[in-house]
């Protein structure tokens, strides 16, 4: 498969309830944090491949700036670090693009968008 041919394709969906759904993945869309895989070992020392799935929940984020809740899938550490550092807005705001999920990064771009305005009319 091409390059551009991997561009092309269409996210893979799912039906729940009678509405398409897009298929999530286990995966934080603050922080990227994703499933690791490693080995269950016994006592024999025999070794059977497990999955270390990251602790993800469903989140209701409120955004000072855009003046709205915002519903996000995140693990709990980064959670943590958004209670810590102030806020949805502060931690977006702060945090680099490029290691961002989808759906933060034009969150982000939101925030920035409402910021640039609210500086301009004050």
């Amino acid at each position: 498969m091409r390059v551009d041919d991997r561009k092309k394709r269409r996210p893979r969906l799912f039906s729940f309830f009678g509405r398409k759904t897009e298929i999530m993945s286990r995966r934080c869309e603050f922080t990227g944090k994703a499933v690791l895989v490693g080995n269950n070992v016994s006592h024999a020392n025999n070794k059977t491949k497990r999955r270390f799935l990251p602790n993800l929940q469903r989140a209701s984020l409120v955004s000072d700036l855009l003046g709205e809740t915002v519903r996000v899938r995140l693990a709990t550490r980064a959670l943590r670090t958004v209670e810590k550092i102030g806020g949805l807005d502060s931690f977006l705001l702060g945090a680099k693009t490029d290691r961002l999920g989808k759906k933060a990064r034009d969150l982000k771009k939101r925030i920035e968008r409402a910021k640039a305005k609210q500086d301009a009319a004050a």
